[in-house]
């Protein structure tokens, strides 16, 4: 697959995710826990997206406004997570290096997109009623200090 094939796959994954309902709708964070331990969540997915967008770790995380490190560690556990890598890398150098989400990598995030759009659609259905009802002055969940 090549890199503009990537791209739009990646977007068109996204994009289907932001169509799930108006933006007064109810909004949900998604994070899939597997067995073991290993997750995967909005952040992973994220930083994925902006791996296949710039063919960097380095401007990936910056993009995100994370440390190479970071966004190289996050990158490291998901590989080790699944038997297949979600990333293949390339040795910077002279030549330059580079960083490209693998098919299987692809297949992950638009299996993730996918997921929360229906959850984004489902929440919306059964919790948009008390959207509609909630208090103009009712007191966010960071003014609390949790959910």
């Amino acid at each position: 697959m090549t890199r503009e094939a990537r791209r739009t796959a990646t977007a068109e994954a996204r994009d289907g995710a932001d169509a799930a309902g108006p933006l007064d709708a109810p909004g949900l964070k998604l994070r899939i826990d597997f067995a073991g331990g290993a997750r995967i969540g909005p952040g992973k997915i994220d930083l994925l997206e902006a791996v296949a967008r710039t063919g960097s770790i380095t401007a990936a995380g910056r993009a995100l406004g994370m440390s190479y490190r970071r966004a190289w560690l996050l990158l490291d556990a998901l590989n080790r997570t699944f038997d297949t890598p979600v990333v293949a890398t390339a040795a910077g150098g002279a030549g330059g290096g580079g960083a490209e989400v693998t098919p299987f990598g692809l297949e992950l995030i638009a299996a993730y997109r996918a997921l929360q759009a229906d959850c984004a659609a489902l929440a919306a259905a059964r919790f948009g009623v008390y959207a509609a009802r909630l208090a103009p002055d009712a007191p966010t969940t960071d003014a609390l200090g949790g959910d």
